[in-house]
């Protein structure tokens, strides 16, 4: 049996998503029919405000409501320092685990030529304009992957000539986790980044 025309058509919309398969775009489809007509609003003008109000902080290339962003807008935060991010999202991990007081740059994305994704696809330019005005550290903080790694070594390769200090986020075994079940690459980059204690 097919859907009404309305469900179908939000069936179709919602399969869109990353992640949404048809089935669970029913399943939501339903829930948002089943719910209160305020309830589907209050999601229809939350989706239309993101896309009329949220974009690119001039300075940092994170997603912001008013520009500059809160971070580089904060006079408390080092803006000698900058954490450069493959996504928002990123930005929103480090914030939450606390602890780091300097600046962000966002790239949008990270180096994958197999995807047709180069360095004029990503917000690298706009990073070393920032760097030319009292930056004294770049911490890479991109994914430990093979495109993670090629990003971070290429945006080392742009910095270190302007004097300015490359960093890379450690990588290892997670707190919690078992050295049994580490692969041997994780446990390898453990060692090689032990510190004194």
């Amino acid at each position: 049996m097919a859907y009404a025309g309305p469900i179908a058509r939000l069936v179709r919309e919602l399969a869109k998503l990353p992640g949404i398969g048809e089935k669970t775009a029913a399943r939501l489809s339903f829930h948002i029919l089943r719910g209160s007509a305020e309830d589907a609003a209050a999601l229809a003008t939350a989706i239309v405000d993101i896309k009329q109000k949220i974009r690119f902080c001039s300075i940092c290339c994170d997603l912001t409501e008013r520009d500059p962003c809160a971070i580089c807008g904060d006079a408390r935060r080092d803006a000698s320092l900058i954490c450069v991010v493959a996504q928002p999202q990123d930005v929103v991990a480090i914030e939450r685990a606390g602890g780091y007081r300097g600046r962000y740059h966002v790239l949008h994305g990270i180096l994958s030529p197999l995807d047709g994704i180069g360095p004029e696809d990503l917000r690298v330019s706009e990073l070393i304009k920032r760097c030319a005005s009292g930056v004294s550290e770049v911490i890479l903080a991109t994914s430990p992957s093979v495109e993670g790694e090629a990003t971070a070594v290429y945006i080392s390769k742009l910095v270190r000539p302007l004097g300015i200090r490359a960093t890379r986020i450690a990588t290892g075994v997670p707190i919690g986790g078992e050295l049994e079940y580490a692969d041997h690459v994780t446990l390898a980059r453990a060692i090689d980044g032990r510190r004194e204690i």
